[in-house]
């Protein structure tokens, strides 16, 4: 958007700068708003990529509340449930992992469903999305086919 660029580059922008953009700098903005200031780089490997998209789809704050519950549920807390990545989300980002593996990675795919089926629930109008948001969240499952 223009208020993102805007931000990016520390100057009022146009409409038509935006859509001059160049795949570089909107890489370059993708990793700063939606990976680095939000602490996702920090986090296991194994699961930035899900809370990536998840922020980029949801908003950064959106997707750490994703991870936060899960940790909570999985007796990984009492974690604060306020989308900000401190070191206790962190350290129990961590623990968690440990523990559930690729389990962990479904509980988060289980908590954007749900936060998905929460949109159409209150605004049937959304419904429309639905099977594309969950094909989405569903990417992210661990490949666990037998050869």
């Amino acid at each position: 958007t223009q208020k993102t660029l805007s931000r990016y580059l520390e100057v009022a922008v146009t409409a038509e700068m935006v859509k001059a953009l160049d795949v570089e700098t909107a890489r370059d903005i993708y990793e700063l708003n939606y990976y680095r200031i939000p602490r996702i780089d920090k986090l296991p490997p194994p699961i930035q990529p899900f809370l990536f998209d998840s922020a980029v789809n949801h908003g950064p704050r959106r997707a750490i509340k994703f991870l936060q519950e899960v940790c909570n549920d999985a007796g990984y807390g009492p974690l604060v449930v306020d989308g900000l990545m401190g070191p206790k989300s962190k350290a129990q980002a961590y623990a968690c992992l440990q523990e559930l593996g690729d389990w962990m990675i479904v509980a988060l795919v289980e908590e954007r469903q749900m936060f998905y089926a929460d949109i159409v629930t209150n605004d049937a109008s959304q419904n429309v999305f639905l099977k594309g948001w969950l094909a989405r969240a569903r990417s992210f499952l661990p490949d666990y086919r037998v050869a």
